[in-house]
């Protein structure tokens, strides 16, 4: 490969040469594997190699780098790709920004230039830690890009201007292919998947949900999975913007379904419990209850629709002729819990309704009317830990720093490289609680990266003398990994190699083939990376049982914050929250020597004692001032004993005084208290309790 000829008439003909003979080889072999996994792989090889062609022809200094960028920001998805591209360039140039103010500034004392570009390394991990959306992406490539950039220009401090201007212009062309080929060929939508999913969170809504009203044996707490379905759909629609399928007014829609499912998760555990807590049910309530499972179980959705509107009447005069009774006699705690899961049957049933009409909606692409009486949707929200996040930057920062100094002080040549590729690492692999084994795959794939490198910068490339014999040699590799890289199993294992070819190989306009020179980069690479491995085994990984006695002694913390009124939180926004936290915990659990039935349980009763808290203290308010003094004594109560809070005498009282009136504000209050009642009992439950 002495000089590339990359004219565009000698290309164009190569390129159909090539093409006919790749047509013919694909039609006489067999290729096993995921056909989503090739595509994406021709995909992103076609644009790597646009992204190539383009840099060569304008001379930038280090092409490869725009090969590089399209397998960093390719996603299997329209969305995907175009999002984490958008927030690829803008991190880019945030990162690239630093780096020229911070090095030329104190490029003349090393530790301290060290400190400072560390610091902000660790400070844009920081950031992406509490972002916990696709956006985090945005900071890390802030962070590092300073890293890649900064320190190998410690050397030639004059340049950087010019070597971060370059740079960004090599990873602006790597972003401009890939947004370019996933766009426009073969598109795969993202909004497809995300259709799919809802079909099934909703089957498993509805699933969820039959099996309270069967009085299933499960565990009320093992609802919470869906959580995990809910965290998903979540990661899909942060894309969808960028999918051009969906247009801005679904937007209130997708966080309505959410704020509606996260809702019937609750309300399915309260009918549990009460269907577990009654001691006989009259004929009518039962009658009912048969019908909604035989409703939730059939598959016509029209059918479906009309039926549930039926049956939601059906519950609503039921629940009035209940409140009659309750007003002409003495009702008991027992007719209280009945009117109750009648209620709250009600309830799911509606829920139930909304959903289907929001996911029919979203399908159409089409905005979904908002029910005069729903409040504004709010969506998704985010627990975010600011004292996990600063822990795991501290420890980005150790690492680096040290790596700094044994750089420093021992004069090693390939030092900035390895501290650079460190860098990436703490970086790159920092949102992980066990950062290892992720480190170690991409150590695994860098191995094989290295050994493809050498046979091609000095077996293969040196022989290459046109653009499009390059671009054939280049392939099998590259398709290769990029069908690894399309598979969440390999995809670490699948960067290292598409990441180190292009850097050990030294891709550019003339061969430049040094022996010397690869193996030393090779060693820097993997000194980094076997570094990484040490220091955030030490400093930045995170043990499944610390992580979720974290997370319940956070729940705790809060409820007990809401107790006292100190934070005072919406039961949506308090719904939602929780659920996020169980989509955290459910990871975790198996990695972790503790009963996950005993974890969730906890994480569900902290859930619904916080909400019956909520509700209590905003009918606080509108109570009369001996009710509202009642309230707080019983709250008070909570303050103290919110580790093994007990329903008490107290809490029986108040529910059998308010149970008894007819007015709609007692009625709510009564099942508020019957709510906190229900929380109560089964958090004090042992695990063998029927």
């Amino acid at each position: 490969m002495n000089k590339i000829d990359f004219s565009p008439r000698r290309l164009l003909r190569d390129l159909s040469a090539l093409r006919r003979r790749m047509g013919a080889m694909l039609g006489s072999v067999t290729v096993a594997g995921d056909a989503n996994a090739l595509l994406y792989s021709a995909k992103s090889f076609a644009a790597a190699m646009l992204a190539y062609y383009i840099a060569l022809s304008i001379g930038l200094e280090k092409p490869s780098w725009a090969i590089i960028t399209v397998y960093i920001v390719s996603q299997t998805s329209v969305g995907a790709s175009l999002s984490r591209s958008v927030y690829r360039l803008a991190g880019t140039i945030v990162g690239a920004g630093a780096t020229v103010l911070i090095v030329p500034t104190f490029v003349n004392t090393p530790i301290f230039c060290s400190v400072v570009l560390t610091g902000w390394i660790t400070f844009c991990l920081y950031l992406s830690l509490l972002e916990r959306t696709p956006r985090a992406y945005a900071f890390v490539l802030a962070g590092y890009t300073a890293s890649l950039i900064g320190f190998p220009a410690v050397f030639h401090p004059g340049e950087i201007f010019d070597t971060a201007i370059v740079r960004v212009q090599e990873i602006g062309i790597g972003i401009f292919c890939a947004a370019l080929i996933h766009r426009y060929v073969l598109p795969k939508r993202i909004s497809g998947l995300f259709n799919c999913k809802i079909a099934q969170t909703l089957h498993s809504a509805r699933q969820m949900l039959a099996d309270a009203l069967a009085g299933s044996a499960n565990e009320a707490a093992a609802n919470l999975r869906l959580a995990l379905a809910l965290q998903f759909l979540q990661g899909l629609s942060h894309h969808i913007p960028y999918d051009f399928a969906f247009s801005a007014p679904v937007r209130h829609a997708r966080k309505a379904l959410h704020d509606k499912l996260a809702r019937l998760l609750i309300v399915s555990g309260e009918i549990h419990d009460r269907l577990l807590m009654v001691t006989a049910l009259p004929a009518d309530i039962q009658t009912l209850l048969e019908e909604v499972q035989s409703w939730l179980v059939g598959e016509d959705s029209a059918k479906r629709k009309i039926t549930g509107q039926a049956l939601a009447e059906r519950c609503a005069i039921l629940t009035k002729r209940l409140a009659r009774l309750a007003a002409a006699e003495a009702l008991t705690f027992e007719t209280a819990l009945q009117m109750n899961l009648v209620r709250h049957l009600h309830e799911a049933i509606i829920l139930l309704l909304h959903c289907e009409r929001l996911a029919n909606a979203l399908a159409q692409a089409k905005p979904a009317q908002q029910p005069a009486e729903d409040k504004p949707a709010k969506g998704y929200v985010f627990h975010r830990d600011s004292l996990s996040a600063a822990r795991t930057a501290l420890g980005a920062f150790v690492i680096i720093l040290c790596g700094c100094l044994i750089w420093i002080y021992s004069a090693w040549p390939d030092g900035a490289t390895a501290v650079s590729i460190l860098g990436v690492c703490c970086t790159l692999f920092g949102s992980f609680d066990t950062p290892v084994p992720h480190i170690v795959k991409y150590m695994i794939g860098s191995a094989w990266g290295v050994m493809v490198s050498l046979l091609y910068s000095f077996a293969l490339l040196p022989q290459v003398t046109d653009f499009a014999v390059l671009v054939a040699v280049l392939a099998p590799v590259y398709l290769w990994a990029g069908s690894l890289q399309a598979r969440p199993a390999t995809t670490f294992m699948a960067m290292g190699i598409t990441l180190t070819l292009p850097i050990l190989c030294e891709l550019g306009a003339h061969y430049s083939g040094d022996f010397a020179t690869a193996v030393n980069t090779a060693i820097a690479l993997f000194a980094a990376t076997g570094f990484a491995v040490l220091g955030m085994g030490l400093l930045q990984t995170v043990q499944a049982d610390a992580a979720i006695q974290r997370l319940l002694r956070i729940c705790q913390r809060d409820i007990r914050r809401s107790v006292k009124g100190v934070m005072m939180l919406d039961e949506v926004h308090w719904t939602n929250l929780m659920m996020d936290r169980a989509a955290l915990l459910l990871p975790r659990l198996q990695r972790s020597e503790q009963a996950a039935g005993d974890v969730l349980q906890a994480m569900l009763q902290a859930l619904r004692i916080g909400l019956a808290v909520v509700h209590l203290r905003r009918l606080q308010t509108q109570v009369s001032r001996k009710t509202a003094v009642e309230i707080s004594l019983l709250l008070e109560r909570l303050i103290h004993h919110t580790d093994s809070p007990a329903p008490g005498p107290h809490l029986h009282t108040l529910i059998d005084r308010h149970a008894q009136s007819p007015h709609a504000l007692s009625q709510k209050l009564t099942d508020s208290l019957l709510d906190l009642h229900c929380a109560l009992r089964e958090h004090n439950k042992e695990p063998n309790d029927g």
